[in-house]
């Protein structure tokens, strides 16, 4: 069984990221690291799940889930920054994990981040879809509902069900349009993503400076919502499920580490992407939170498109601020689906190239230096699942996802600060033990506040990897077989 924990040295990992036949283009400074992470983060946590959570969890005291989360991540981040700068690889916690705790739990990791990622980037696909329909209908362009929806639905009590609805075929076009962009090139991406985040930045400003002015105080009473006498249903538990759902929000800064491989310069840039990107978001996210709840009563917001809905709320006044909102939230959409299909081919690829997946996956294109095999087969799937899943059973398991990772990672900055403290680290987490042991702990506090359904997904899809490593990964690891 000590087999199973074989691991894998730093020197190692660092000579094969070299390798001619597997290496990435490095491109990427810490602006266009920083503007990734931003893409990342700010998207569908601010223009989709805010409002939902609002409505089902939290009320107006989302804006406590959110300082929450964000304290969850700023430990989370500064273990992760710690590890980017030291281990400049793709492949993110999972390749942290095979040089701290072993194979197995590398294994574990990379297939819990194949959950964060892919899903992820299949929940987006689904408020995007949600904001383009409405944008469409402004002018005129009716979308049919059963072109435009997911043809399942979840709700708590009631379970899965059919809508009547075909495929949700916006969602469909978006994945494979930015799948199309990934496999060009990493540069042309980030290039790409910069535009985009720009925008949608002066959207989000328009939208509190503006939106300021049409606060209804009423709106944030009860700032806490009683608890209906189910845990997580509003009161203090509402706001830690709130917290629980909205951080898969926060999952763009886990993307930048996915980057390494091609940051010109990741000891020093890598950390200042990952921390830089993590507070921009958080004041944003606050801030519109704040104007939402006061804008719209809390229980009007369990919509697709709840910051159209705030513009809609604030009359005349607002109006001319709606196009403008759908076109942010459509376009800040549209660059977080670029940033999580950017992460989850890095990971594939990393193991891949470790022997763990066949090593198809760790095909470079030979003009475009993109792992484009991969990044086609992830789009692939994406675009299927944002055609049939509605985007609340995604969220959830993204959280879930991102939940167990960040744990992970912060578990395993104790475990490198012991086993090997001779190593050099350019960025150094602060304050440890400290802050690894809140990361993780914060992280698996939220976790426990997810709904039941949510565990039993991610028991089967762990269930499902662990059969996949066994039949295949154990017995090609490159490692074991050196």
């Amino acid at each position: 069984m000590g087999n199973l924990f074989v691991k894998k040295s730093i020197d190692k990992l660092l000579a094969d990221a070299e390798e001619k036949d597997h290496s990435l283009k490095r491109v990427l400074g810490p602006l266009n690291l920083t503007m990734l992470g931003v893409g990342g983060i700010i998207g569908a946590g601010i223009f989709v799940l805010t409002g939902q959570a609002a409505a089902q969890y939290a009320g107006p005291g989302i804006v406590l889930s959110f300082v929450i989360s964000a304290i969850g991540c700023a430990f989370a981040g500064l273990c992760y920054a710690e590890f980017a700068s030291m281990i400049p690889i793709a492949g993110s916690a999972y390749t942290y994990s095979y040089a701290t705790l072993g194979e197995i739990l590398a294994w574990i990791i990379g297939w819990d981040l194949i959950l964060e990622y892919l899903f992820g980037a299949a929940t987006v696909s689904v408020g995007w879809s949600g904001y383009v329909v409405s944008f469409l209908k402004d002018f005129g362009v009716n979308i049919p509902a059963y072109l435009s929806q997911s043809p399942f639905a979840y709700e708590v009590g009631k379970g899965w069900y059919a809508t009547g609805a075909v495929i949700n075929l916006p969602a469909v076009l978006i994945v494979s349009l930015v799948t199309a962009l990934l496999v060009v090139g990493i540069k042309e991406s980030a290039n790409f993503n910069n535009i985009i985040v720009i925008l949608k930045i002066m959207v989000i400003i328009l939208f509190i400076v503006f939106g300021f002015a049409y606060v209804n105080s009423e709106n944030w009473k009860p700032f806490i919502p009683d608890n209906t006498g189910h845990f997580g249903h509003f009161g203090w538990s509402g706001v830690l499920r709130g917290a629980g759902v909205i951080f898969f929000a926060y999952i763009g800064f886990d993307a930048v580490s996915t980057a390494a491989q091609e940051a010109k310069n990741p000891q020093k840039d890598m950390p200042i992407g990952i921390m830089a990107s993590l507070f921009i978001c958080t004041i944003l996210y606050i801030l519109v939170a704040l104007v939402l709840t006061g804008v719209v009563k809390y229980d009007k917001l369990l919509v697709p498109d709840p910051i159209a809905v705030g513009v809609d709320a604030a009359g005349e006044g607002l109006f001319w601020l709606r196009p403008f909102i759908k076109i942010g939230a459509i376009a800040g959409l549209s660059s977080v689906i670029l940033v999580l299909l950017l992460g989850q081919p890095r990971i594939f690829f990393a193991m891949a190239n470790d022997g763990l997946l066949p090593k198809v996956f760790s095909k470079v294109h030979p003009k475009f230096r993109t792992p484009y095999i991969t990044t086609i087969v992830t789009g692939a799937i994406t675009a299927l699942m944002g055609g049939l899943f509605p985007i609340g059973a995604l969220g959830e398991m993204v959280s879930i996802g991102t939940l167990l990772a960040f744990t992970i990672v912060s578990i395993s900055v104790l475990v490198l600060r012991k086993t090997n403290p001779e190593i050099p680290r350019p960025f150094k987490t602060p304050l440890v033990p400290f802050v690894p042991i809140m990361g993780a702990a914060v992280s698996l506090l939220q976790m426990l506040s997810l709904p039941i359904p949510t565990w039993i997904r991610l028991i089967a899809w762990m269930g499902i990897g662990i059969l996949i490593y066994f039949l295949y990964g154990y017995k090609n690891s490159k490692i074991r077989n050196i």
